[in-house]
């Protein structure tokens, strides 16, 4: 099945959107990757906490500014966060961190902007859980396999939370889309 392009126009990405982004995203998963060294329990780390509202930051910006923006911001978020977890993190952690978010993110764009016609609900669900998987498992893998750490149980526990954490996230995203992110022709809103 072929992907259409959205008709919808999207607004310029400005300046200060762009730094806000940038700043959040960094600080997302700079401190993800801090929380992640902390287990709450063998099942669980707090990093699974944080880590989701990523997703909430590249939908929206996907919503509003267009996916073109949305991957800009990840790649730049990707290019700083990534220095900035050297110094909170293991290099290992860091590194696994980098190419988790960075697939992620990008898978997320993706599906975000192919579901954006549908439901309201149904672009930000999918495309998050879709994203959680595949970045819960690249980082656990490549951070945690062979060090002797529960890492497969991480990865479940965390896992579930996150895509728990993705759904419980729609609330915002909707009260947001709503007010901040709606694409530049509102009247033309969909999903």
């Amino acid at each position: 099945m072929q992907h259409t392009p959205s008709p919808t126009r999207f607004a310029p990405l400005p300046p200060a959107a762009f730094a806000l982004a940038v700043l959040a995203m960094g600080i997302i998963v700079v401190g993800s990757n801090f929380l992640v060294q902390f287990p709450i329990n063998d099942w669980l780390t707090w990093g699974a906490l944080t880590y989701p509202v990523a997703f909430l930051v590249t939908d929206l910006l996907n919503r509003r500014y267009g996916p073109a923006a949305a991957r800009r911001v990840a790649w730049i978020g990707f290019a700083l966060a990534l220095g900035a977890s050297v110094f909170v993190a293991s290099p290992r952690i860091a590194l696994a961190s980098g190419v988790a978010y960075l697939c992620a993110q990008m898978l997320d764009i993706h599906v975000f902007d192919r579901l954006r016609e549908g439901r309201w609900w149904r672009a930000p669900l999918v495309s998050g859980a879709l994203a959680a998987t595949l970045d819960t498992s690249l980082f656990f893998g490549i951070a945690f396999a062979a060090t002797g750490a529960p890492w497969i149980t991480w990865l479940l526990g965390d896992l579930m939370v996150k895509l728990a954490v993705n759904a419980g996230l729609l609330a915002p995203f909707r009260a947001l889309m709503w007010n901040i992110a709606r694409p530049a022709d509102a009247g033309h809103v969909r999903g």
